[in-house]
């Protein structure tokens, strides 16, 4: 298996934790951070999905995955989650950013 399909594989796995983080991490009752974190989560499960076999700036999957990595970043800043949760949300993101980084970095 490919690098980039690894990579594309992992950060579709955060983004199906992503979909189950509020009843995991115990916000389900915010109803904003719900909404946003499941949505993200499909976002990126989906288009990581999309973007197997793929490389370059030019994949417009990636930077929609790399794109919701940043959400995921900012997340835990925009609905004032505690410190151990926001640095754990915080590291995914970066997580995220960096594997659709370089999957578009990589050479065909």
């Amino acid at each position: 298996m490919k690098k980039t399909a690894v990579r594309n594989l992992l950060a579709a796995l955060i983004g199906l934790w992503f979909i189950g983080a509020p009843w995991i991490l115990g916000f389900s009752d915010h109803s904003g951070a719900l909404r946003s974190s499941m949505a993200a989560g499909f976002i990126e499960l989906a288009f990581s999905l999309l973007a197997l076999g793929k490389t370059g700036w030019g994949s417009w999957q990636h930077w929609i995955a790399f794109l919701t990595g940043v959400w995921f970043m900012m997340l835990p800043f925009v609905f004032s989650f505690g410190l151990g949760m926001t640095l754990f949300i915080l590291v995914l993101g970066v997580v995220t950013v960096l594997l659709n980084f370089y999957n578009m970095n990589e050479e065909s």
